[in-house]
């Protein structure tokens, strides 16, 4: 009699014990957030579950206005930093239990165009300029402690990225350079890289990771790899068109190409840049921004002035697999994948 009850207690535990599982695992799916801004006149940042829901709309304080750059979001711990381009401000925003809350906005140099964290500094890339915001207790200054001006300084600018003891920069006009950084705070004047191809033309996105740096080179349909400010490697995109912006997630490198409407994959090692599949995902408009981390990755795509999120969950082989898409009626900028504790 005691072993039929010790096992009825147990076929009556099983749905509870079921249940907290699968409350546990929504939990965990809710701590990923992809996040995206409408980059409209009243600029928006929009904040999706894994699974494509929209969980909040939150205005930035400023005007978007934002084109042809990539890294208008940036995350890091805590914090996540969105361009008000044409409000020349940067809003600030922290992530909490239910969401994020707008915290602050910052101040540019110039109008902002990309942004990045790293060494204990928020970065802004400008149209004409490079800053650096230092960071304490989770707050951005208001005053930049390193100022400089980007070498053709034109408008052309398109992102930031950060290395152990520099930022590299791309600026369409045929720039890929890098300055110097103390303790974080940027420090003298940009440099070109050494060994920039001589069919350069519209340097656009990078990746960075460790000492290395994934330049696109996107009218000239390369792809090239930049290590201790000179480039080793040049790769050609095969049959699609600009590769413009591109994601890294272990071995594999996405690149988001305007003109084809493509995602292409890439092997990288060492100083290899190996084209695995030209085309793992195609969209309606062209690709603006790409993001991709773990095994989730979203891609921004816009034309006739209406945008697409694609979100796709990526499998270990890197291939690509469509979770939802959800339009925005304008043309949105930037897009980044918050993991919990990111």
């Amino acid at each position: 009699m005691m072993l039929r009850n010790i096992r009825q207690i147990g076929m009556l535990s099983l749905p509870i014990l079921l249940a907290g599982a699968m409350t546990s695992l929504t939990a965990q799916a809710e701590k990923t957030l992809v996040v995206t801004s409408t980059n409209a006149a009243a600029n928006q940042l929009l904040v999706y579950s894994s699974e494509g829901s929209l969980l909040q709309t939150l205005a930035t304080n400023g005007t978007g206005g934002a084109s042809g750059n990539a890294g208008g979001i940036a995350a890091s711990h805590d914090l996540v930093a969105v361009v008000n381009t044409g409000s020349q401000t940067v809003a600030i925003f922290e992530r909490e239990d239910r969401g994020l809350r707008l915290v602050d906005t910052v101040g540019a140099a110039s109008n902002p165009l990309s942004v990045a964290f790293g060494h204990g500094h928020l970065y802004i890339l400008g149209t004409t300029t490079i800053e650096s915001h230092p960071i304490s207790n989770k707050v951005v200054s208001q005053s930049a402690d390193g100022t400089a001006t980007l070498l053709h300084a034109d408008g052309s600018a398109a992102q930031v990225g950060v290395l152990p003891n520099e930022l590299i920069i791309s600026e369409k006009s045929n720039a890929i350079e890098t300055i110097g950084l103390s303790g974080g705070e940027v420090v003298g004047a940009p440099a070109l890289v050494a060994n920039i191809p001589a069919n350069v033309n519209a340097p656009f996105g990078l990746v960075t990771r460790g000492a290395d740096a994934y330049v696109t080179i996107a009218h000239a349909n390369e792809i090239s790899l930049v290590r201790h400010d000179t480039v080793l490697t040049v790769t050609g995109s095969g049959t699609q068109s600009a590769p413009c912006w591109v994601a890294l997630e272990g071995s594999y490198l996405f690149s988001a190409n305007s003109p084809s409407h493509s995602v292409s994959r890439y092997v990288v090692y060492g100083e290899k840049i190996v084209q695995d599949a030209a085309v793992i995902a195609s969209f309606t408009g062209s690709p603006t921004d790409i993001a991709a981390t773990g095994t989730l990755a979203a891609v921004v795509d816009g034309s006739a002035g209406v945008s697409r999120l694609s979100i796709f969950g990526v499998d270990g082989n890197g291939n690509f697999t469509l979770i939802k898409a959800n339009t925005i009626p304008s043309a949105a900028n930037g897009v980044v994948i918050l993991q919990d504790g990111e």
